[in-house]
């Protein structure tokens, strides 16, 4: 968080929305809420640290009730569920009403990169693994739940997967930042480090995933290679018959 001094009143206080620990010493666990709920939700919100300050939450609330970052752990879990629930569904309802023109005028290259990524997994995944692995990659969790909606997803679906991988991701890395915090005094001094690796932990199992399909893509160019080569080799069959 930055102090500014203006010379004709006293100093005023600036939240730096992309510093995790500037949001949540001004903000508390309202922050963490409307950061994660404009992440999910707002195509604005593509360039917010959700993972990073899900994590940075759950540490803050490890730390003693005195200390300055110090935030409930009930109040943490409750901002983090509610804001990535409910901007996955104003999301998915801002794209069943725009429909597709809204991520065709978008300016930003990464929100275009990050629709053809989520349209890439509704394709090869159906609507229950994509609306899940979608939460655990940056920028596609912000542009998968408006997609949704201007596919088509029926709302149903829509909302129990997105529920399903919300809370997955909103407590599971909130709880592992706390989990962290409980079990190594003063690990917040090493936030930048810790961040880093929840944050690897966390594509774990998109990458699992990728690498499954990648070897059944390739099982299955081999199966259709065979079979092409035994296509080709039947013809020859007859025409030699046909020649005694």
């Amino acid at each position: 968080m930055m102090i500014l001094h203006d010379a004709a009143g006293p100093a005023v206080l600036a939240v730096n929305v992309l510093s995790p620990s500037s949001l949540l010493s001004s903000w508390g666990a309202l922050g963490l809420f409307a950061i994660l709920f404009a992440e999910t939700g707002l195509l604005i919100g593509f360039f917010l640290p959700g993972d990073s300050l899900l994590f940075t939450a759950g540490l803050a609330a490890s730390t003693p009730a005195g200390s300055a970052l110090h935030l409930p752990l009930a109040e943490v879990l409750a901002a983090a569920a509610a804001g990535a629930l409910l901007g996955a569904e104003t999301g998915y309802f801002i794209g069943r009403a725009a429909g597709p023109p809204l991520l065709q005028r978008s300016s930003s290259r990464a929100v275009r990169r990050g629709a053809d990524r989520a349209a890439d997994l509704l394709a090869r995944y159906g609507y229950g693994k994509a609306i899940v692995l979608a939460r655990f990659i940056p920028v596609v969790r912000t542009v998968a739940n408006p997609l949704a909606g201007t596919l088509g997803v029926p709302v149903a679906a829509f909302t129990f997967w997105q529920v399903a991988g919300g809370l997955v991701w909103s407590l599971g890395i909130t709880l592992a930042g706390y989990a962290l915090g409980s079990t190594i005094p003063g690990v917040d001094q090493y936030l930048l480090p810790a961040i880093a690796v929840i944050v690897a932990l966390s594509l774990t199992p998109l990458v699992i995933e990728l690498r499954r399909s990648r070897r059944e893509a390739r099982a299955g160019r081999h199966a259709a290679g065979s079979a092409a080569a035994d296509d080709q080799e039947e013809p020859c069959g007859d025409d030699a018959r046909r020649a005694r």
